[in-house]
């Protein structure tokens, strides 16, 4: 994806190679074909239009690219998808997938666009997370094959969940890209400025800010985990393995501290092998 000139590639990628990189990945190989394919084909767009919103373009560049996207889902939808969608429109079809999530990924995403988001409010950082985290777990329950219920549950407290996890070990990474996802009323109750995200990273008070966030995670994790343990086995296998990934992330996270100076989280990879066998074979 160019930076400087945006254009939405009209070749097919190879989703598999697309989603390789991902945290998510040894989730998804874990699937049946079917499955897998579906979810490649729909993390391939998440990645699509979440390069298009992070990418240096121009705002105005950035945001067309984005309704391109979402004129190209629309196409998939009345059947006339461009060549590079075409896969995707066979998974579209095949599970049941709803328009309104991939627009609302597109429209999460064009929320990054428009502006640098600084200590959103709090409705507006669950709005937020529910599009960038939550609309991509409402596409992946429909593969997975939870019930409808339990699946939307599921991806209201996995999604943010693993969002509030992200935004918790990123914040110097955002920060130097003018960006901070940390909600104002907690750095407003410890006294923190929201003046600009260097700031606002660099405050002492901020680890306090942080504790609240990762209490928040947990308990959407603990929920997410509950939910999980009344669906059928087969149907969680891979949600079981996304969450494993990202609470030893925050575990990672918490470990590290929110003090300065703050290094980098690294993925534990013999530890996260360990957790894909264990939801993959027993």
């Amino acid at each position: 994806m160019a930076v400087s000139n945006l254009v939405v590639d009209e070749s097919a990628p190879d989703a598999a190679t697309v989603t390789s990189g991902s945290s998510f990945y040894l989730a998804m190989r874990i699937l049946p074909a079917a499955q897998r394919d579906a979810m490649f084909q729909i993390y391939a767009f998440c990645r699509a239009v979440d390069d298009i919103a992070d990418s240096d373009a121009p705002r105005a560049e950035r945001s067309a690219a984005l309704e391109r996207w979402r004129v190209d889902i629309d196409a998939c939808y009345d059947g006339q998808p461009r060549p590079a969608l075409t896969a995707l429109t066979r998974e579209i079809r095949t599970f049941d997938l709803r328009r309104e999530d991939f627009h609302a990924m597109i429209d999460g995403m064009a929320m990054d666009a428009a502006a640098d988001i600084c200590a959103p409010d709090e409705a507006t950082l669950d709005l937020y997370c529910d599009r960038v985290a939550s609309a991509a777990g409402r596409l992946s329950v429909r593969v997975f094959g939870m019930s409808e219920d339990a699946g939307h549950e599921l991806s209201h407290h996995l999604g943010r969940a693993l969002q509030l996890t992200n935004i918790l070990r990123d914040i110097d990474e955002d920060a130097a890209i003018n960006r901070c996802y940390l909600p104002y009323e907690l750095l407003a109750r410890e006294g923190i400025a929201a003046t600009n995200p260097i700031a606002i990273a660099d405050d002492p008070s901020l680890p306090r800010v942080c504790a609240t966030l990762a209490e928040r995670a947990l308990a959407h994790f603990a929920k997410a985990d509950a939910i999980m343990d009344a669906a059928p086995r087969k149907a969680v296998r891979a949600p079981r393995i996304m969450s494993g990934v990202y609470r030893v992330l925050l575990e990672r996270t918490l470990e590290r501290g929110f003090d300065l100076p703050r290094t980098s989280v690294a993925k534990p990879r013999l530890r996260l092998l360990w957790i894909v066998a264990r939801y993959a074979l027993f």
